[in-house]
């Protein structure tokens, strides 16, 4: 905005000069407008006289004040384009050397890629727990992942090469969010191929696409339109139902969540079954399920239920107190 400002200022500037100068020939000189007008022009711009010269001292004197001041606009103009020019260039250049080294120095971060629709509220969601990175090729949507502050990299998602940019080893996991299918399939054959560990969790619009996209090593596979139609099937047959769990979602409580926490082997909850673990005082957590590392789910797990090392305790509760049973679970 300050540079829109001096630009203002000096256009305002050169139009208040040729005013003067035009205003100046036309009654000191007794020029005809237009004459007086091409003199103050060919003053400006230092073109030279030829046809048409001042002939009075106070023409002289407007000519002189208007050559001065034509030169003194020429390096305020140019000394407003280079601060533009190079402020692009140092931000441009440093910015992304900045942003490159915060993205090498990500551990366990989380690669998404494509921010369409899906991917922009995925990112909005997570920002505040995760470390991620997005992949993102269209120049129009870069800018808006700037104003977010976010952390990118321009480039094809299917490309391997952009993929180890963005830290694909040492990467948690990866998103593919892109609107093919086909891309979606192919990047997620690529992660794998690349970090053979890491979880991969991609969307398909064609139902069909799902089974392939397992078999090429995803994890986890949605559908938008498919979960979008339960939630809205769920909103006309269990209301109350639906209106719990919206409640339970960040965007709109920001206190009453639920939370998965994973018991570590020095966790003094550890062989306590969950009455004597306290849970419920200690945090004012509810447990509602325990997911045990073998992948088996135990729902609404009897007070008698032993807590074991590698246990994921999915609670609900206000944030705080999970952050306490974190902090219990993770010792």
């Amino acid at each position: 905005m300050p540079t829109l400002r001096r630009i203002a200022l000096g256009g305002l500037i050169l139009g208040v000069l040729i005013l003067i100068g035009t205003a100046g020939f036309f009654w000191l000189e007794d020029r005809p407008l237009f004459e007086a007008f091409y003199l103050t022009l060919i003053t400006l711009t230092t073109v030279g006289y030829g046809d048409i010269v001042p002939q009075s001292t106070a023409g002289r004197l407007i000519a002189i004040f208007i050559a001065f001041g034509g030169a003194g606009l020429f390096f305020y103009a140019l000394g407003v384009v280079s601060e533009l020019v190079l402020a692009e260039v140092f931000q441009n250049f440093f910015g992304r050397r900045q942003m490159e080294k915060r993205i090498a120095a990500l551990r366990d971060h989380y690669i998404i890629c494509g921010y369409g629709r899906i991917g922009k509220h995925i990112c909005h969601l997570i920002n505040r727990e995760l470390p991620f990175v997005v992949v993102e090729n269209d120049p129009e949507v870069i800018k808006e992942i700037e104003a977010e502050g976010y952390l990118y990299i321009q480039g094809d998602a299917t490309n391997e090469e952009v993929l180890v940019r963005a830290g694909i080893e040492r990467a948690r996991g990866v998103v593919s969010v892109l609107r093919s299918d086909a891309d979606n399939v192919y990047i997620v054959l690529t992660a794998r191929s690349l970090n053979p560990r890491i979880f991969i969790m991609a969307r398909a619009d064609d139902e069909r696409v799902v089974k392939r996209l397992k078999q090429a090593g995803a994890n986890r596979v949605f559908s938008p339109y498919l979960i979008g139609a339960r939630r809205m099937a769920l909103a006309i047959l269990r209301p109350a139902v639906t209106d719990f769990l919206e409640l339970t979602t960040p965007e709109v409580n920001l206190e009453l969540q639920l939370e998965e926490v994973r018991l570590s082997k020095t966790s003094p909850l550890v062989g306590k079954d969950l009455i004597s673990s306290r849970i419920r005082e200690v945090s004012g957590a509810i447990v509602l399920a325990v997911k045990k590392a073998s992948g088996e789910m135990v729902f609404n797990p009897s007070p008698g239920y032993v807590l074991e090392a590698g246990d994921t305790l999915i609670a609900l509760g206000e944030r705080a107190g999970l952050a306490r049973l974190e902090e219990l679970a993770s010792a």
